[in-house]
């Protein structure tokens, strides 16, 4: 698995930027956003980096840990279903993939092998081809 140079670090840390303490009446989901930016990346599993990557989180650090998860299981499913995490990756804006253009072509060819896939799946893989 290829990993940022700094993967003892957190996003925090990588970003330079520590966001400050949610709401007490925050939701669970910024709740939980929120801490995992504190955990060195290197620990982020693939349920985190679906949450993460979902909100738009670290991109520049995370889509490249996803891509390597994805590599070995394309259909990571973290908490949720088959193929969670490659969803979360497929649907970032088109723009994200400019300033990563191999990682960007890695990911389609990732998906150009892939066999059977539910019909939510399969379009966002077509959608994320056709951008």
């Amino acid at each position: 698995m290829r990993l940022p140079q700094r993967r003892d670090r957190t996003l925090e840390e990588l970003e330079g930027d520590r966001w400050p303490a949610p709401p007490a009446d925050t939701t669970r989901l910024i709740a939980t956003a929120h801490a995992l930016r504190q955990r060195p990346v290197r620990e982020l599993t693939a349920e985190d980096l679906r949450l993460l990557i979902g909100q738009d989180v670290g991109l520049p650090h995370l889509l490249p840990l996803a891509v390597d998860v994805l590599r070995d299981d394309p259909l990571a499913e973290g908490d949720m279903y088959e193929g969670a995490l490659l969803c979360a990756v497929l649907t970032r804006d088109p723009a994200v993939w400019a300033d990563l253009p191999e990682l960007h072509s890695e990911l389609r060819s990732i998906v150009a092998h892939l066999g059977y896939l539910s019909a939510d799946v399969q379009q966002k893989v077509r959608d994320f081809l056709a951008a």
